[in-house]
């Protein structure tokens, strides 16, 4: 592996593990928030939501409300309404052969007149449920009808006021009770030869057949440390304008009704007067009849009992929760979803818009798991993760990416300057030494000449190189200095650059050249777009590197190749000389740059002996077609 490479992976690596650590702090610290009950809210309004959104549902013919409302009221004249009434409703609808009666009205007490008549309908009815309070405020159930025929009307309530969740069994000081919801439903199945028992999976939930009811627990979807108590389900609030048929105590009176929608089915009596106020909050269901919000107590006691009879019988999924593992994964699978984005696009927009897919994936596949299997799965702590990482570490790259830019701008500028220097002043310094080193039979005014000149040269040379270097930017990426305050255009076709440096390099003062009587060159214009400012700048300057070497090395120097070709798809720059240079078996300033330069290309460098004398110095890179073509 290329150290270059290496070097590359090592940052990315880095760059992934900074953000990856600040990404992992981020998803601790959400689901920090999530296990604190912080979220709570936040994830019982999207819960909320999803459930509206749903599609609506047809109405549950299963099902009859007798809604007992204003009017009714009104032609009785009297509130509660008196057992003779109630008791002639109980009648009249037993006549129709209801499978199951539920009343949703408390008669523990008498309501004169007509008292007798209630007790004797409700010691005749055998499919009669009524109600009772077995929470704080308790209400005693009627005495005429058996245990069995009894169910609680309690409901339990989250902390905002809605109400998400139906208790259906609970112990008491008195023993097990069971609501009138559950008691519906099991007295509906038994008919249907379904009885109700525990469950498989979970023994301390019920079943009906293979229906298992999702016991609710105390940290079930979003909720965190809940009143689990006793067998609690998540309820799954029917959708739509209409969800039950619903008659009131009039209707039943005159007989404006179809005896179908009584027979066999399951008959709900209660209040659906504003008046009286038996309402529950629910931010789920959407009514034309009740204030926004709120739902009659009689509807939700259809809505409970259809939960459980349309699970049994039609399929229709019971909201359940996955196990709290399930649940993180699916939180930190998110995040990472953020992080990967985060590092791989390199533009906010494009970032902006990576994210902004993936949270409607995400919140796609959260309603459509709700929806299709019943899968409450925690969305907001998933979206928060996504779009923190996504969003806040686009910013931590973006500044780390600019960083990294800007040292690696600091460094090309170094590299440049020094091999600027390297190629002129250092040359003209080399030759003042070697003058000194040399000249000591020279006399010494004009060995003093021939140093005054050079120190001139460098002092030159240094000042032209100080006035580039002071200039903008800008200027510089697309300019190349060669020394003697020439500049050389960059973007121009790279044949004519080249062309420029061999004839500015090949008249600097150099021993060697003094000797030289044969030049060859060859500069084809080659198709050169594809390479950068930096590879172009490379290129020219191995050319004046080699052209040095060979002006201070290559003794006795009379022929000189400079040939600039493409060669079945590699483009190849080669100065060959017949010099008889000195070997050196250390790895110089040169030889490295050369080797750079052909590492930036992709390409590779040689240099070789040639006989009987001489040296062959290479530079080829393969053309960004062949290339393609390649890979």
């Amino acid at each position: 592996m290329y150290p270059s490479m290496w070097k590359k992976v090592k940052e990315e690596i880095f760059v992934w593990r900074l953000g990856a650590s600040t990404g992992i702090l981020i998803i601790g610290l959400v689901i920090i928030a999530r296990l604190t009950g912080s979220l709570q809210a936040l994830e019982w309004l999207a819960f909320d939501t999803f459930l509206r959104l749903r599609p609506s549902e047809p109405i549950d013919e299963r099902i009859l409300i007798v809604g007992i409302n204003e009017d009714d009221i009104r032609s009785i004249k009297k509130y509660p309404v008196p057992d003779r009434d109630l008791a002639a409703l109980l009648v009249k609808l037993q006549t129709y052969k209801p499978r199951v009666i539920g009343l949703d009205m408390y008669r523990n007490l008498p309501v004169p007149p007509g008292n007798p008549e209630m007790i004797a309908a409700f010691k005749d009815m055998r499919n009669l449920i009524a109600i009772e309070k077995v929470l704080p405020d308790k209400v005693e159930p009627t005495p005429y009808l058996s245990s069995e025929q009894i169910g609680f009307a309690d409901q339990m309530t989250d902390t905002d006021g809605k109400l998400r969740r139906s208790l259906l069994a609970t112990p008491t000081p008195k023993g097990y009770k069971f609501s009138l919801s559950l008691r519906l439903s099991e007295t509906y199945l038994t008919h249907e030869g379904i009885a109700l028992e525990n469950g498989l999976r979970d023994r301390d939930t019920m079943r009906f057949a293979n229906t298992e009811l999702p016991r609710f627990l105390p940290n079930s979807g979003g909720y965190v440390k809940a009143d689990a108590g006793g067998v609690q389900v998540l309820l799954n609030f029917k959708n739509g304008r209409e969800r039950f048929r619903t008659v009131s105590l009039n209707d039943i009176k005159t007989g404006n009704f179809k005896p179908e929608w009584i027979r066999d089915r399951i008959v709900i009596i209660g209040m659906t007067a504003s008046s009286v106020k038996d309402l529950i909050s629910t931010s789920t269901i959407a009514s034309t009849k009740t204030p926004p919000g709120r739902v009659y107590g009689v509807e939700i006691q259809a809505h409970e009992t259809s939960q459980i009879i349309s699970a049994v019988l039609d399929g229709r999924p019971l909201i359940n929760a996955w196990t709290k593992e399930w649940e993180y994964i699916w939180i930190v699978g998110w995040g990472l979803v953020g992080i990967y984005f985060a590092r791989l696009t390199k533009y906010p927009l494009i970032n902006l818009l990576a994210v902004s897919i993936a949270s409607i994936n995400l919140i796609g596949s959260s309603y459509l798991l709700l929806l299709i299997w019943g899968c409450w799965v925690p969305v907001i702590p998933a979206m928060l993760v996504l779009t923190l990482n996504g969003v806040t570490l686009t910013a931590l790259f973006q500044y780390n990416q600019t960083f990294q830019a800007k040292i690696n701008a600091r460094q090309i500028i170094i590299e440049r300057t020094f091999e600027t220097i390297h190629n002129g002043p250092l040359q003209t310094l080399a030759k003042a030494l070697r003058r000194v080193r040399d000249g000591k039979d020279l006399p010494p005014d004009e060995l003093l000449y021939e140093l005054e000149k050079d120190l001139e040269k460098l002092n030159y040379e240094l000042r032209g190189i100080y006035e580039f270097l002071q200039r903008e930017p800008r200027n510089q990426e697309n300019s190349l200095y060669i020394g003697s305050g020439i500049e050389l255009n960059l973007q121009n076709p790279l044949h004519d650059i080249l062309y420029q440096v061999y004839n500015y390099t090949l008249e600097r003062d150099f021993p060697c050249f003094k000797t030289l009587k044969f030049k060859v060159r060859t500069f084809e214009p080659i198709e050169d777009r594809h390479l950068s400012v930096e590879q172009k700048q490379g290129v020219c300057r191995f050319l004046e590197e080699a052209l040095c070497n060979v002006g201070k090395h290559a003794l006795g120097l009379t022929r000189l190749e400079v040939i600039y070709e493409n060669d079945n798809g590699w483009y190849t720059l080669r100065i060959k000389d017949n010099g008889l240079s000195m070997k050196s078996y250390e790895e110089g300033q040169g030889t490295r740059q050369f080797k750079y330069i052909a590492q930036q290309l992709k390409g590779k460098f040689t240099r070789s002996p040639v006989f009987p004398k001489g040296t062959l110095c290479e530079l080829s890179w393969l053309a960004s077609k062949k290339r393609w073509l390649l890979l």
